[in-house]
């Protein structure tokens, strides 16, 4: 069997976190649907009466930001009007003042120093971020503000990857590590012991951190089912 561990909403848990977004923590850490409720914010009204569509935008900018998305990309994933698209944005930074603050002083710190760096202190350096190409330097922009991020996961999944290992013995082997998942081949009778090892492991391995981690585990016979 191939028993299968993924992080939920692994980036923008760490990036409430890295920010300091108490709110966002407090949310996260009392199991609050994230999306729904960013969209009941930013759109003003109850969560209950949040459409499936407003979530889905909401979803799309709670991740987008991370990586610099433009009102015309969150219009073109959602169907929104670049006008609409734009006050969303506007909004959802209003609300989310911490996070904008973190991506800005990030910023700031690669044109001033030179580097990027994640939570544990590894290094990225940042030449491009000062290029003459606006491409080039918008392109090394939307790297430097998300790697402490996206680096701090790395950095998470290998000491993760190192745990489950410990822990497995001979009841399975790690095949795979996806971005934010890990992936176990085992015999059919180990599968579920395998699943909360992962699960436990997964879930314990930053207690340094001030926000509840949750990993969700699937289990088939190839990858396809997962």
């Amino acid at each position: 069997m191939l028993v299968s561990a993924d992080y939920s909403q692994f980036e923008l848990r760490l990036a409430a976190v890295l920010a300091d977004d108490t709110s966002l923590i407090n949310d996260f850490n009392g199991d609050v649907d994230i999306h729904t409720k960013t969209a009941s914010e930013v759109y003003g009204i109850p969560m209950d009466d949040v459409t499936k569509q407003q979530r889905r935008a909401a979803k799309v900018i709670n991740f987008g930001v991370l990586y610099g998305m433009s009102p015309h990309g969150l219009a073109a994933n959602t169907g929104m009007s670049f006008v609409q698209a734009k006050a969303f944005i506007d909004q959802y930074f209003t609300l989310r003042a911490p996070i904008r603050k973190f991506i800005d002083a990030t910023l700031e710190k690669a044109r001033s120093e030179g580097y990027v760096e994640t939570y544990y202190g590894r290094r990225r350096p940042t030449p491009d971020v000062k290029s003459s190409n606006f491409m080039v330097r918008m392109g090394a922009e939307r790297a430097a503000a998300n790697m402490p991020i996206q680096g701090t996961e790395a950095d998470l999944m290998k000491r993760a990857m190192l745990q489950v290992d410990e822990r497995l013995g001979d009841l399975g082997e790690q095949v795979l590590q996806i971005h934010d998942s890990i992936l176990v081949e085992c015999p059919a009778e180990n599968a579920e012991k395998v699943g909360v090892i992962l699960k436990e492991v997964m879930e314990a391995v930053a207690p340094e951190l001030a926000i509840a981690l949750k990993v969700d585990v699937q289990t088939g016979i190839n990858w396809g089912e997962l």
